[in-house]
Formats: C-alpha cells, sequence, structure tokens
C-alpha cells in the first residue's frame, strides 16, 4: 500500500506496508514457514542469485514475512530500506561490522546498554578495531576523538541506563564534517517519540523484542538506512562495490549480503509476525507508557526512601532542554533510574514488589525492574561500573501501560518494607 506522508502517526503505524489483497484479504501477512522458495526455471533462480528478480532463495537470505516488517519498519522511521534480524545485538554487531576492518576505530557514547559495550569494549578489541568512548552530549569530546582511522559515530537516542539525551542533529553535524555517518540506536526511544534519520542520522538500529513488538513474546533487531550517505568516500574503500550494484543503499546491501546472510542472523518468520502484530498499538502504547513514566517520576520525587532520580523529564536534569526538543513534547522515555540506600536496600525493594515483574528486559507493555549493578554488570570491573554510571544503589525502571496508581502502589508497599 501505497502510504499517504500527511497521515498521522497513528494511522501510518496501523497502515504502514499493508497488502491485504496480496495477502487474499488478510489484514496480517501470512507467516511464511518456509526454508526455502521453489523456482520454476533454472534460468529464473539463475536470474535471482544475480539479483535481476525479487524471487525468494532460502530464508538466511530473505523472507516474505518479514520483507513486510522491514518495509514497515523503513517507512515508520523514514528510512529507504532495512534488514531485520534475530536480535538487537545482531542488529547493532551487523550495522558496525559492515564499515569496519582491522585497525579502524569508532566513536561511541559512554552510555551503552550493556552488551553493545562488551561488542564494543572487548569483542572488537580481539579483531583490531579501537572504540573511543566519549560522553555523547559532549560535542567539542565527539571532535576530538575523530582521527584519519575512524570509520563512523554511534550513540543511543537515550542512554540505557544512564538517561543522557544527545543532540542528535548536532552529533550529525560534526560526524558529516569528518566526512562519517552516524548510527543511532533508538530503541528506548522508537519512532513514536523520535526519528534520528530526519534529524540528520545516517542508519536507525532497533532492538524490535522491546517496544516495537511491547509484550516480551519476540526478539528481533533491525537496521534501517536512510540512503544517501556517500559511501564512494575514501573512508570506505570496501564499499566500492556495492555503490557500483546498489548506489545510495550500498551500506544496506553491504550489510545485507556480506554480514547478515553470512554471519546467518536471520530473523524468525513467526517473531517478525509478531512484531507486526505488536506495532499496530505502538502509538497508544507509547502514550501510556510515556504518561505512566512522568507521574512515577513525580511520585518517586516525593518517596522520603529513594536519595535520587535520574529521568529526562525532571526539571534539573542535564539534558532536559534537549529532550524537550528532540522529542517534541510527546514524552521523556519510559525508563528511569533511582536510588535507594544501599544494595540491600534494592534487592529487599526488588523482593517486596508484588505486581511489577523483575526481569532482564525493558519495553514490555508491563512494569519491570532491575538491580543492574548486580545483574547484567556482574562481571564489570568497578572502574567500568563506574564509567557507566552503574552504582549498588541503582534501581532500573521500565514503567509499563498498567494504571500509573497501581505502579505508585506497588512501589510504595515495597519500600515499605525497607
Amino acid at each position: 500500500m501505497s502510504m499517504k506522508k500527511n497521515w498521522n502517526f497513528y494511522t501510518r503505524v496501523i497502515h504502514e506496508a499493508q497488502s491485504p489483497m496480496d495477502w487474499q484479504g488478510s489484514t496480517l501477512p501470512p507467516i511464511f514457514q518456509t526454508a526455502s522458495h521453489l523456482h520454476s526455471t533454472a534460468q529464473n533462480l539463475s536470474e535471482t542469485f544475480a539479483g535481476k528478480t525479487g524471487d525468494h532463495i532460502y530464508m538466511r537470505l530473505t523472507n516474505p514475512t518479514n520483507n513486510v516488517l522491514e518495509r514497515k519498519l523503513a517507512g515508520l522511521e523514514g528510512g529507504r530500506g532495512a534488514v531485520v534480524m534475530a536480535s538487537g545485538m545482531a542488529a547493532i554487531t551487523n550495522a558496525c561490522m559492515a564499515l569496519l576492518r582491522a585497525g579502524d576505530e569508532f566513536v561511541a557514547g559512554n552510555s551503552l546498554f550493556m552488551s553493545t559495550y562488551v561488542l564494543f569494549a572487548n569483542v572488537f578489541k580481539k579483531y583490531g578495531i579501537t572504540v573511543h568512548f566519549v560522553e555523547s552530549t559532549d560535542l567539542g569530546a565527539i571532535g576530538e576523538a575523530i582521527n584519519g582511522r575512524t570509520r563512523f559515530v554511534y550513540v543511543e537516542t537515550i542512554g540505557n541506563p544512564k538517561m543522557d539525551v544527545p543532540d542528535i542533529e548536532a552529533v550529525a553535524a560534526v560526524a558529516h564534517e569528518h566526512g562519517l555517518p552516524l548510527l543511532v540506536d533508538n530503541t528506548l526511544a522508537t519512532p513514536y517519540l523520535c526519528r534520528p534519520l530526519e534529524l540528520g542520522a545516517d542508519v536507525v538500529i532497533h532492538s524490535t523484542t522491546k517496544y516495537l513488538s511491547g509484550h516480551g513474546d519476540a526478539t528481533g533487531g533491525v537496521v534501517i538506512d536512510r540512503g544517501d550517505f556517500d559511501w564512494s568516500g575514501g573512508r570506505f574503500p570496501d564499499l566500492a562495490p556495492f555503490v557500483e550494484r546498489k548506489e545510495d543503499l550500498a551500506y544496506l546491501d553491504k550489510v545485507w549480503r556480506e554480514h547478515h546472510i553470512n554471519f546467518g542472523t536471520t530473523q524468525a518468520p513467526l517473531h517478525s509476525y509478531l512484531t507486526i502484530l505488536g506495532l499496530d498499538t505502538l502509538a497508544i502504547r507509547m502514550e501510556r507508557h510515556l504518561a505512566n513514566a512522568w507521574k512515577v517520576a513525580a511520585f518517586l520525587k516525593d518517596q522520603p526512601e529513594v536519595r535520587w532520580i535520574n529521568y529526562p523529564g525532571m526539571a534539573n536534569h542535564p539534558c532536559r532542554e534537549t529532550a524537550d526538543k528532540q522529542f517534541s513534547g510527546r514524552g521523556f522515555g519510559a525508563v528511569l533510574t533511582f536510588g535507594l540506600r544501599d544494595q540491600d536496600a534494592c534487592f529487599r525493594f526488588i523482593d517486596g514488589l508484588e505486581m511489577i515483574y523483575h526481569l532482564a528486559n525493558l519495553g514490555d507493555c508491563k512494569s519491570l525492574v532491575i538491580h543492574p549493578y548486580s545483574s547484567q554488570y556482574l562481571s564489570f570491573t568497578e572502574e567500568t561500573r563506574s564509567a557507566l554510571s552503574i552504582t549498588p544503589d541503582l534501581i532500573r525502571l521500565s514503567v509499563g501501560i498498567e494504571a500509573a496508581e497501581d505502579i505508585c502502589a506497588d512501589i510504595r508497599q515495597a519500600l515499605d518494607r525497607l
């Protein structure tokens, strides 16, 4: 279905990439649960391998259900193309590896999801790739970290769990001044709250496991390409054959053809289907997530057991002005952190919750809580945890779409047990 650009996001999120007449009248795409696809002639298969047809060959390469999700997400983010993958980390890995060779470097914000940090700081290091971590909100530091070996700049729209909000338009300007693309993980914001490609970013990444799916029932990731970066520059010699092949979409072609296919990071068609199903309610879910997070943050501020709150919507938050501008007044995300007395108090608080789930996840329609210091970051050195703002007194709360008063009541009764 050809989308009307003037449609409201609430409408687009439902109707983007819909093709009921191609699906025998179904308003949801079929789940093409097949490993490979039949070809009527040897010539047709040969032409498909040569890229002369859009036919499908093998699930590891493409899948019709996955393609629907790709078109939908590209449309919602304002990109020209997308590739869905088995997880958010698969998307991050492929997005970065497509631009890197041994000896290369890149610049990244220092407020990253735990597995992203491990990938950048530890795994890439083993392959001779160097990351320079800087404050994502410090434009001067970003510029100073760029050198002749730098291949891209990488930030999160809302840092997890640092809760910082970089000025994407300004960061993109710094990257482009040096002939570099800006890659943005937009998982915590979603295209409802922020569309980085419209602010100058070149590539957007999501863990679709989170808000895009919304129900904790499917894992997935996606890489979305704006499709207008000039990849013919001297920093990207490996992209030359892909530029010749796909021109503006050379990067996405390299992500798909060289990394996604060969690393085997295929998205399960069932998980794409479940994500498509979840996307129908993304706008109304995010509206409730954001409203609830605001109410919960205000509630926590008045609780005597709570030592501090870190939420971009707070008046004294250092990124409040940027968040106001970048999120167009819709909200400030639905994840926040707060501090109790110490780790023991955090454990007692979590154990005392009756409704809020204790899970290593976020972005679910249910409210979720975790103590990152003793779980996700347990193996990190004290120095690294401190650099990432992971302290023993920190609780991370992903605010769900339950009634805000019930979320607050559960928090209050758990605090009463301290």
